[in-house]
């Protein structure tokens, strides 16, 4: 246990905050995060630092009144101001198929991306919030390892134009790499990106071995998919020097980690009780099983919901880096 506690104390350095996806109501059991078959690190769950504050102990949130919006029309919290939707935006009905209360609202591409810190030499950055500019309300869509693949959900995507950022696992993904080339390109400009071939905790592991898991990834989507992932997310968001002269190596720019993670019926912050501007959003593809009945669609309706309650827009992560 001692062991255990050590490889999860420091895990993120330079400011990097996790989240704790245990001890909630409605949380997702770490044991199942990647099937029973495949979990490599039972005493951990994704990014396993304490968590500081979480709405998912509250159940679901009802949509506000009329009276509680300012939108004349009562269909909830006006839309942020400024948004645009994405490139062959959904119809203006599509969000009723989806049990939403109003329209997906979209961050336009920013005029010029922001400044991220730059790493050390042989190394990548490492990202937790994207630095957007003062007042804009935007987050950003982040779906980890590919466990489930929900047709339903490539529907919502599509209907939604969902820009989502997909870091997928080898040994659940790989089974069905089609349902996620759909994701890619159903006209949201999704993108796919690198979570490792096994999911282990990389921190256990030696530079050659993370270099293996990164590397071995970064090679079975490049020739799965025409491109070498730029993005990088580690499994538990667990990672040391090593994992970013690794990931240096294996050609990613950036190492992505969250402040936030949507549970099964809520937000679960790693700081406060709200959403805050340029927040990455983790998700994970996950169906029943895991989500205690619940769908995959419905988590992500949930989800939107929250992000509209709280009076965000959402952005394409890829155009802020």
């Amino acid at each position: 246990m001692k062991h255990a506690r050590r490889l999860v104390a420091g895990t993120l350095a330079a400011g990097a905050l996790a989240l704790s996806l245990t001890g909630c109501g409605d949380s997702v059991d770490p044991i199942e995060r990647l099937g029973r078959k495949t979990t490599q690190d039972p005493q951990g769950a994704e990014g396993a630092e304490g968590a500081q504050g979480s709405d998912a102990s509250k159940g679901p949130k009802s949509p506000k009144s009329p009276k509680d919006s300012k939108d004349p029309k009562g269909t909830g919290p006006a839309s942020p101001a400024g948004t645009a939707s994405p490139p062959g935006s959904p119809s203006d009905e599509a969000y009723k198929k989806w049990g939403l209360t109003a329209p997906v609202a979209y961050a336009p591409k920013p005029a010029q991306k922001p400044q991220i810190p730059k790493a050390g030499p042989g190394k990548v950055p490492v990202i937790d919030r994207i630095p957007v500019p003062a007042g804009e309300k935007v987050v950003f869509l982040t779906f980890d390892d590919g466990a489930e693949k929900d047709p339903e959900f490539l529907k919502m995507a599509a209907d939604l134009k969902l820009p989502i950022s997909m870091f997928l696992t080898d040994n659940v993904a790989s089974s069905d790499y089609g349902h996620f080339e759909k994701l890619r390109d159903n006209g949201s400009a999704s993108t796919i990106n690198n979570h490792t071939l096994t999911h282990p905790n990389l921190r256990t592991l030696s530079f050659e071995g993370q270099k293996k898991e990164i590397c071995g990834q970064q090679d079975r989507l490049e020739q799965r998919f025409g491109q070498r992932p730029p993005l990088f997310r580690p499994p538990f968001g667990n990672y040391n020097d090593d994992t970013l002269r690794a990931a240096s190596e294996c050609g990613v720019s950036s190492l992505l980690l969250w402040r936030v993670s949507m549970q099964i019926n809520n937000f679960q912050y790693a700081e406060g009780s709200a959403l805050r501007p340029g927040d990455i959003i983790l998700a994970h593809f996950r169906g029943p099983g895991e989500l205690k009945g619940a769908t995959e669609t419905q988590m992500t309706t949930r989800m939107l919901q929250r992000i509209h309650e709280q009076g965000y827009s959402i952005g394409r992560l890829e155009d802020y880096l």
